[in-house]
């Protein structure tokens, strides 16, 4: 079984290797969405793999480092595609938390992706 906590930030980057002139080599912003997937079995006296606010709990350093910020600046995203940002978290997160199964970025309403480790 799967469960999921999505998390709203905002932040800026621009792309450096994308060729000259695309847009997204500009600086500018997004409200990236990020959910971070669990999977196991839930316990059979809580009925739950993991409590939610634990999970709230864990992402919250990362979460205060991304948000409002210039991603770029930020060690391992000199580049923050949402494939290198996706990668980048489940970095961060994985040693804490060990039935990490998924991370989910949508940069846009309908533009993201999906990491499920190496």
């Amino acid at each position: 079984m799967e469960i999921f906590k999505e998390f709203i930030f905002e932040a800026a980057h621009q792309l450096p290797h994308v060729p000259a002139g695309h847009k997204c080599g500009r600086l500018h912003g997004h409200s990236f969405r990020v959910a971070i997937y669990i999977e196991g079995e839930p316990d059979p006296h809580t009925g739950w793999i993991r409590d939610f606010s634990e999970l709230k709990a864990i992402f919250k350093p990362l979460y205060e480092q991304l948000d409002h910020n210039y991603l770029n600046e930020i060690p391992g995203l000199e580049n923050p595609t949402s494939e290198v940002l996706a990668k980048w978290i489940w970095q961060q997160l994985k040693p804490l938390l060990p039935e990490l199964s998924r991370i989910r970025i949508h940069e846009t309403c309908t533009s993201g992706c999906e990491y499920r480790g190496d």
